[in-house]
């Protein structure tokens, strides 16, 4: 039976994962600063290693969903129709997400709140969500990390003040009716920033292994046979000796590249592999912003990126 969470969707004025085929061309990168306030920023890039802000660092898109009104790890999907659907977290506290959509890019429709752990008492957040588009069945899956207070107590410490995530999810053809939320990932630890993407008929995601004792904070990669699993243990740690977060993927002429925010450092990260197997840290080769946190990569055309420079110009 289905939540149609419709315009209870609370309407207020308004990565993803999206890997990028080996056809060359022009990539977006969507993410936040400081505390995720001033909303929705953008950076381009033609390579995939040196990115460049639009409108000269500044947000293009203020929020206003949710109580807290923040717009934290922006991810942005293009669905197979052309246009851009884009989720975020938008509190560290409540139970439901953001979600807006557009055709360029540039003009955004209202943004709404989705309610999405509305129906669980003991939800504490809903944090980092993604979109990832299932082509077979023509459905997007909205998935995010949530703590629900009590659940997984094998698994619970007090440090990180007591969170303990698991991957939730929900599915939709028209992000206006939704299904009921339900269970993605539960790999036996505290888990958060889940991004997955289509790959030779399977699924991969990349994920974060949120551990504080014994220390862990790092990325890893599970796969799995349909979208909405089930899901492997994590395969390989694919991050070394620092605290990572935030991943999100490119396919760039055949290598995986999967960027992360060094969050203790206050810089971005990436690393590289052919299979999904051996990962080599290139975060030297990579530059970003000033300032950027965690966000999503997605491959866009070069009309596309004509219309955010000429709707905001400057780096």
């Amino acid at each position: 039976m289905k939540n149609s969470f419709l315009i209870l969707l609370t309407i207020v004025m308004c990565g993803c994962a999206s890997p990028k085929s080996d056809d060359g061309g022009i990539y977006l990168f969507s993410y936040f600063t400081g505390n995720g306030e001033s909303g929705l920023h953008l950076a381009w890039s033609e390579d995939g290693y040196h990115w460049q802000a639009l409108n000269r660092g500044r947000s293009i898109l203020a929020p206003t969903a949710g109580v807290d009104k923040l717009m934290r790890d922006p991810c942005i999907i293009q669905g197979p129709d052309g246009t851009y659907h884009m989720v975020w977290t938008v509190s560290w506290s409540e139970k439901g997400i953001g979600y807006a959509w557009s055709e360029d890019l540039v003009n955004w429709s209202e943004q709404l709140y989705i309610p999405v752990m509305a129906h669980e008492p003991h939800a504490r957040n809903c944090w980092a969500p993604e979109i990832t588009y299932d082509a077979g069945n023509d459905e997007f899956m909205i998935y995010w990390a949530t703590t629900i207070t009590g659940a997984y107590p094998e698994t619970f410490t007090e440090a990180d003040a007591g969170y303990n995530h698991r991957i939730y999810y929900v599915m939709t053809r028209d992000f206006k009716d939704f299904s009921d939320t339900r269970l993605l990932y539960e790999p036996g630890f505290n888990v958060i920033d889940a991004s997955i993407v289509p790959y030779e008929g399977d699924f991969v995601m990349f994920l974060k292994d949120e551990t504080k004792t014994p220390p862990a904070k790092s990325l890893h990669v599970a796969t799995a046979e349909h979208l909405t699993g089930p899901y492997t243990g994590p395969l390989v740690q694919i991050t070394g000796d620092y605290w990572a977060e935030g991943p999100t993927s490119l396919r760039i002429d055949g290598d995986w590249i999967v960027y992360f925010d060094k969050y203790m450092d206050h810089e971005m990260g990436a690393v590289m592999s052919t299979d999904l197997q051996g990962w080599t840290d290139i975060s030297h080769q990579v530059s970003f912003p000033e300032g950027t946190r965690h966000g999503s990569a997605l491959p866009i055309d070069r009309e596309a990126l004509m219309g955010l420079k000429k709707a905001f110009p400057g780096q």
